[in-house]
């Protein structure tokens, strides 16, 4: 049970790490003119990961600010869920060596 919750927990790092990864690119694709943002399928993709990503992003772009045109919060974001997946991952370990997991 224990370890279910471990893992549900890493999935949904994960994916939340690909929605930002896909919202940085369709953000690049709309600022290149290469995706239409008044297309229909544009937008409720681009909408859909904003939503998703925003609460993730929005406190990181309050502290630190954009470096000219470059905002650099999906890295930072990316690499604070990496280690955060990293803790969680030790402390499931800490928790079978112990034999606490059921």
């Amino acid at each position: 049970m224990v370890g279910a919750i471990f893992w549900l927990a890493s999935e949904l790092i994960h994916l939340l790490i690909l929605a930002i990864i896909a919202a940085a690119v369709l953000s690049m694709l709309v600022a290149f003119g290469i995706a239409n943002p008044r297309n229909q399928f544009v937008y409720t993709v681009g909408d859909f990961l904003t939503r998703i990503t925003d609460p993730v992003l929005r406190p990181i772009r309050r502290v630190i600010p954009y470096m000219g045109n470059i905002d650099i919060s999906p890295v930072i974001a990316i690499l604070l869920l990496e280690a955060l997946q990293m803790v969680l991952a030790d402390l499931y370990g800490q928790i079978v060596m112990r034999g606490l997991a059921f």
